[in-house]
């Protein structure tokens, strides 16, 4: 059996003792609320990380010539957390344009950090209750949670965009700078 089998075989039957030994919790009065919440934090302090990792110099950055470029990907990033943030709320949509018009690295970081703020703000006015309402979107009837849960797929995809960019200039990226610790053995 290989090492990374054997790894992954160890790490699956450690799940069931792990839990095991934990205490039950009272779920939260929105769980999937909080659920989606947490994700989206976790995802959305990477994508801020990475954003403050990459040296201005490197903004400009493209793999290749059809792509964004770093600091293409940071306003992007950020334009979309707005938009779909806004479209869960049923508000104007505060953050258009910012692709197109910031450049610099501080106004960049800056606006993916109020983005992601303004998004904050979306997930602590919603309850599972208004998150199960329906809306339109791309002419598709779904629930407003589902636009944030869109969000997050949409800021983690865009991460592993910012990932590979960072590798290829010799980064680290900040999801694998401190791994989680390892299991006593």
């Amino acid at each position: 059996m290989s090492k990374r089998l054997w790894f992954l075989f160890a790490a699956v039957m450690a799940v069931p003792v792990v839990l095991h030994g934990q205490t039950p919790t009272a779920p939260p009065a929105n769980p999937i609320t909080a659920s989606e919440k947490g994700l989206y934090g976790y995802v959305s302090n990477a994508v801020i990380g990475a954003a403050q990792k990459m040296p201005e110099e490197n903004y400009s950055f493209k793999p290749v010539p059809e792509v964004r470029s770093f600091g293409q990907l940071v306003g992007h990033e950020a334009e979309e957390n707005y938009f779909f943030c806004s479209l869960a709320t049923g508000a104007e949509n505060p953050g258009k344009g910012i692709e197109k018009t910031k450049t610099s690295k501080a106004d960049l970081v800056a606006a993916l950090k109020d983005a992601v703020a303004y998004c904050n703000t979306a997930f602590e006015g919603m309850t599972d209750a208004k998150g199960a309402q329906m809306t339109k979107f791309m002419n598709f009837d779904i629930a407003k949670i589902t636009l944030l849960s869109l969000n997050t797929a949409h800021t983690d995809e865009h991460y592993g965009n910012m990932v590979t960019y960072l590798r290829i200039k010799g980064i680290v990226p900040p999801t694998s700078e401190n791994p989680p610790a390892q299991a006593p053995k």
